[in-house]
C-alpha cells in the first residue's frame, strides 16, 4: 500500500445533497476527503481538462502543462490511473508509444470540473475585488502595528537612561500598560 493511505472498506458516510459535509471524515474508513484532494489537485485538474475528448502521450502532457516537472506529471497520471480516471495504453512499437486518456468515469469528473472553471470565471471579478480589500485591510492593520511598535521602542528608549531600568523598557517594548507617574 502506498505511503500515506489506508485501505477502505468501501463506504462511509452518506453525502447526499442535505447531509452535513463535516460528517464525511468522521469515519476512518471514508476516503471522501482522499479522492478531493486528488482530484482537486492543481495538476491533476490540468491532466483532466487536457485529456478531455483525447488521448495524449506523456510528452504532449508535459509540454501542454506549464511548471509541471517530469517526477510531478508521472506521479499525478500514476495516482489518476489507480483512481480509475485515467487509463494507460502502452503501444507495442520502438520505442515504445504510451497514451493517456480519460476513462468513462474520468469522463464524467470533467463536466464537474467544467462547472468549477465556469463558476470561477463568472466570480473572478468578485473574488479579485475581496482579495484587493483584504490586501489593504490587513496592509493598514500591519502599517498600524509597526507604527505601535516604533513607538513603544521610542519610549523604551527614552525611559532607559532616565530610569535606569530595563525590565521597565522590556514591559514597554512589550506593549504592557506602565504607570508614569511613579509615586
Amino acid at each position: 500500500m502506498e505511503d500515506g493511505t489506508f485501505e477502505s472498506l468501501g463506504y462511509c458516510a452518506d453525502t447526499g445533497i442535505d447531509e452535513d459535509v463535516l460528517q464525511w471524515d468522521q469515519r476512518a474508513d471514508c476516503e471522501v476527503r482522499q479522492i478531493l484532494d486528488r482530484v482537486a489537485d492543481k495538476w491533476s485538474l490540468l491532466v483532466i481538462a487536457l485529456l478531455d475528448k483525447r488521448s495524449l502521450r506523456f510528452t504532449e502532457l508535459r509540454r501542454a502543462i506549464d511548471g509541471v516537472s517530469q517526477r510531478m506529471l508521472t506521479r499525478t497520471l500514476r495516482h489518476l490511473e489507480r483512481d480509475g480516471l485515467v487509463s494507460r495504453t502502452v503501444h507495442p512499437t520502438v520505442p515504445p508509444r504510451v497514451d493517456y486518456a480519460l476513462t468513462p468515469m474520468g469522463a464524467t469528473l470533467h463536466s464537474t470540473i467544467r462547472a468549477l472553471v465556469v463558476w470561477t470565471e463568472e466570480h473572478q471579478n468578485a473574488i479579485a475585488a475581496a482579495r484587493a480589500a483584504y490586501d489593504s485591510r490587513t496592509a493598514a492593520e500591519q502599517e498600524a502595528a509597526e507604527h505601535e511598535a516604533a513607538e513603544r521602542a521610542a519610549i523604551a528608549r527614552a525611559v532607559l537612561p532616565t530610569s535606569g531600568s530595563p525590565a521597565l523598557a522590556r514591559r514597554i517594548l512589550a506593549g504592557a500598560a506602565v504607570d508614569r507617574d511613579p509615586v
